[in-house]
């Protein structure tokens, strides 16, 4: 059996989310997920966000709960990896959430975009596993979300590039093949979660959102670290805000 003969809409699983967590009277219905502890600090320092509930992932991971432009927006940090990131979004469904903005930071395939520079993604190449346990398998999973993202993203002047991307589970085993294979596939981007928390979306009937931003890139056969791991306050204070003013609009 390979991997994508895994997918089985012909029996229950055997867990469900709604064991693990209970729904939450009165949950948010929008959420937004970010990829870095840092930015759960900027919440704290520039809005009146609260602690209101919890994830568990062998580490506690806060909820927190602000109102952004009239709207109860919840925030938390995801750790890193389609497996964890789609488990830690179906516990955030079964509490009650129903619309959620992802946003974090991704290696460029293309020279042309900048550091920092902002890409939706309307495609991404499944190469992990979560995917193909929550729909039917091909190469690439589309994102329905896309198109209103990138109106949102117009309505806000940002600029931004639209292309698919490349999944991957092996951080360190994007090989110069794999990548010039992406590349030639029309693929801007590499990260490690968007198919994985796509197709949870799919199966369990949510909305999700994600928006890039560039850190390194993979566009040569020398990798060149750029900005990752090293964003300004004030940067990653703009992208919180950016995603806070998406999750008001959906």
């Amino acid at each position: 059996m390979t991997i994508i003969d895994t997918f089985d809409d012909k029996s229950e699983a055997i867990i469900s989310p709604q064991q693990m967590v209970k729904k939450v009277q009165g949950f948010p219905k929008v959420a937004v997920v970010a990829f870095g502890e840092k930015f759960i600090t900027a919440l704290c320092e520039n809005y009146e966000a609260k602690r209101y509930d919890f994830l568990e992932a062998c580490i506690t991971i806060p909820i927190y709960k602000v109102n952004y432009k009239g709207k109860d927006i919840a925030v938390y940090c995801s750790t890193l990896g389609g497996p964890a990131a789609g488990g830690l979004l179906e516990e955030m469904i079964a509490k009650g959430c129903e619309k959620f903005v992802f946003f974090g930071s991704c290696g460029v395939l293309a020279h042309n975009i900048a550091t920092n520079a902002f890409i939706i993604p309307t495609a991404a190449y499944r190469d992990e596993g979560t995917s193909y346990h929550y729909i039917a398998p091909n190469d690439y999973i589309g994102i329905p979300t896309a198109d209103k993202l990138a109106a949102i993203f117009e309505e806000l002047n940002i600029p931004y590039a639209k292309g698919k991307t490349w999944t991957t589970d092996a951080l360190y085993r994007e090989t110069v093949n794999n990548m010039e294979k992406r590349k030639q596939e029309g693929c801007i981007a590499v990260e490690m979660e968007c198919a994985s928390i796509m197709a949870v979306a799919q199966l369990r009937n949510v909305s999700v959102y994600q928006f890039l931003f560039a850190a390194d890139s993979l566009a040569e056969t020398v990798w060149d670290c750029r900005t990752l791991g090293n964003l300004e306050n004030n940067t990653r204070e703009k992208y919180l805000k950016i995603a806070l003013e998406v999750a008001a609009r959906i």
